[in-house]
């Protein structure tokens, strides 16, 4: 089941071997496993849907330094 967070801070991804990519700040949907985390968002005015897969401990890591807020 889905979880709505916050990206509050720097949060970046990467494509394949491509270079680090930021999330833009704002609401972002995560879905979690015990290996990674989904997280889902929308740019471009909401007309573009976005997604990228992250290793947990990299989502722990952002939640830790307060990057990703979960809301209540």
């Amino acid at each position: 089941m889905a979880q709505k967070a916050q990206i509050t801070g720097k949060v970046e991804y990467r494509e394949g071997d491509g270079p680090l990519i930021p999330i833009r700040k704002g609401p972002v949907e995560v879905t979690t496993t015990a290996q990674d985390a989904t997280l889902s968002w929308h740019d471009d005015g909401g007309e573009v849907r976005s997604s990228t897969a992250m290793p947990i401990a990299d989502f722990k890591r952002y939640l830790s330094e307060g990057a990703i807020q979960l809301d209540a």
